[in-house]
């Protein structure tokens, strides 16, 4: 049966946020938040505790069907590039264009950034030496070139590691690179061109939006699992709108007492 022409395409952004585990307090455990942006219709929210949704996918799925995503539909996967949240996006839609959080890149170049500020302190040409490498990588991956960053990571890496620097950090530092290389090639098919396409700034709002304020990330909470779970449901169908029709199919009588009231209200 030939599908119906969609109307648009649609944009999921999925990230991760940690709040601490009530019943392991030396723990944290992982929500995965998100939000749907079509282009014809309204945005919508989802959230759930990885783990403790023993179905994920479905619900993801269930998620887009609501919103009337249909199975020739095209749909793009912002994600932070993590596995988990990579390859659920994966499942989902596997003919899907997958895109890296320009968000979750800058953050692990400026903690570069700052570690090469460290290394100018004690040799100042070798720290403006790898400032300016890191300010290129930066530019070549906001053009979506995947390439390029990775011939010339490799060469901060190798520059770095052949310091002769009384630098404290030095060892951090050189940790942090090998795992930003790594990130980058994992990654490397999902880079775009941020100057052009997609703006994933939503999907880091996203988690403050969901995470920030209801599950106070600044205080430190504790959480259990099934009760940070059943709150994310409440605030995502908050922040969209939904969550009064969710009751209204719950119990009916909400329904008759509304419309009961509107009446009494016109006929004062």
């Amino acid at each position: 049966m030939n599908l119906p022409v969609p109307d648009g395409r649609i944009v999921i952004g999925l990230d991760g946020g940690y709040i601490r585990d009530r019943d392991n307090r030396k723990k944290n455990f992982e929500l995965i938040v998100g939000r749907s942006l079509p282009d014809n219709g309204e945005p919508r929210y989802i959230g759930f505790v990885q783990g403790h949704d023993r179905k994920p996918q479905r619900r993801i799925i269930d998620h887009l069907i609501k919103q009337g995503v249909q199975a020739n539909q095209d749909i793009t996967f912002i994600t932070d590039g993590g596995e988990e949240v990579r390859s659920l996006a994966e499942m989902i839609a596997p003919a899907s264009e997958h895109v890296l959080d320009w968000f979750h890149i800058t953050m692990r170049i400026t903690v570069l950034r700052q570690f090469a500020q460290g290394v100018e302190n004690y040799d100042e040409q070798a720290g403006q030496d790898l400032l300016e490498g890191l300010r290129k990588i930066k530019w070549h991956l906001w053009h979506g070139n995947g390439y390029r960053p990775r011939d010339e990571i490799a060469d901060l890496q190798f520059d770095a590691e052949a310091l002769e620097t009384d630098y404290p950090n030095m060892r951090k530092f050189l940790t942090a690179i090998d795992e930003f290389r790594s990130y980058i090639a994992s990654n490397n098919a999902r880079l775009i061109n941020c100057g052009e396409r997609i703006c994933s700034a939503f999907v880091e709002a996203t988690v403050n939006a969901v995470i920030s304020q209801r599950f106070a990330k600044k205080q430190q909470m504790q959480w259990s699992r099934e009760g940070a779970h059943l709150l994310l449901q409440t605030r995502t169908q908050t922040l969209d709108g939904s969550l009064r029709s969710t009751f209204q199919r719950w119990y009916t009588s909400i329904a008759n007492d509304n419309q009961e009231y509107d009446e009494a209200a016109l006929a004062a």
